[in-house]
């Protein structure tokens, strides 16, 4: 790796740094632990109330005695493991705005890290294309998750297209049962079919799709004939935007979603270029609601 790449990839790691620690702050890290609870808890300590922590767990006679708002606070009896999911296939590198698709991904996987190490979970990571590029094994440490950062930023795919069956098939083949899997991708798949496995992934973890859209693929302006190429075969063709294009692709996004709502897995869609903050404090609020 050259100095110039490796400052960049340094530089980048210390914003996600001061971004997430920012976050630790707000109601996400509470709602998060409230959202994933694990069979058992155990107590760990007595802390003074952050906003957004589960209510349930104020020790009002601490409270009392110090006049503050006062929690307690537990950690699970059983070890929860975290896997991410990592698209890196080229069309992550897509964006019609300042923004690619890439390093919102890499900005989304950072914050779910940090908010899981700093919940004492175990993360780890699985990069794929058309092939598994990267197996990272869940572990728990500041260390741990620096690298995880890092390898985001650093990793060069050899693959170039997406295959979510090969990655699914990989992630059953781990069996880390009762794990908590997001999978971060734009679920640009035309190859594969991964309907069946997505069956067996359902029983076998707690997962979550997380979709990266940009907004061409919502709405997409009539230019007429334009010669694209595709980025992840390098094919070029000709794209006719005049007749059904918006239709095509909003079919192609609700019969995704339909797929997912049919196995019922949770599916999140985050638009490049827009804060997904508050997309994730809902989502969690929302799993803490069917819990109740």
């Amino acid at each position: 790796m050259n100095t110039l790449f490796g400052d960049q990839i340094a530089n980048k790691v210390r914003k996600i740094n001061i971004f997430t620690k920012r976050l630790m702050n707000s109601s996400i890290s509470g709602d998060y632990l409230s959202a994933f609870k694990s069979s058992g808890l155990e107590f760990d300590q007595i802390r003074e109330y952050q906003y957004g922590d589960d209510v349930r767990f104020i020790d009002w006679n601490s409270s009392a005695k110090s006049g503050k708002i006062m929690l307690k606070q537990y950690i699970s009896e059983r070890d929860r493991t975290i896997i991410l999911m990592i698209d890196v296939s080229l069309s992550t590198f897509y964006s019609s705005c300042a923004e690619i698709k890439k390093d919102m991904i890499a900005q989304v996987a950072a914050t779910l890290a940090f908010v899981a190490n700093n919940n004492k979970d175990r993360v780890g990571v699985i990069f794929f294309s058309d092939q598994i590029e990267c197996f990272i094994p869940p572990k728990r440490s500041n260390l741990h998750i620096g690298r995880i950062i890092e390898k985001i930023f650093a990793l060069e795919p050899k693959g170039s297209k997406t295959n979510i069956d090969v990655a699914l098939n990989f992630l059953v083949g781990l069996k880390k049962r009762n794990a908590i899997v997001f999978m971060l991708s734009d679920f640009i798949d035309i190859e594969s079919d991964y309907s069946k496995i997505l069956r067996v992934v359902r029983c076998e973890y707690d997962f979550i799709a997380i979709k990266f859209l940009d907004k061409c693929e919502k709405n997409f302006y009539n230019l007429g004939l334009l010669e694209v190429q595709d980025i992840e075969t390098n094919n070029s063709f000709l794209l006719d935007t005049r007749n059904n294009l918006d239709l095509l692709l909003k079919t192609r996004l609700i019969e995704q979603k339909r797929m997912f709502e049919k196995q019922k897995i949770d599916m999140l869609e985050l638009t490049v270029g827009r804060p997904f903050i508050n997309v994730f404090i809902n989502f969690f609020k929302q799993r803490i609601r069917r819990q109740i």
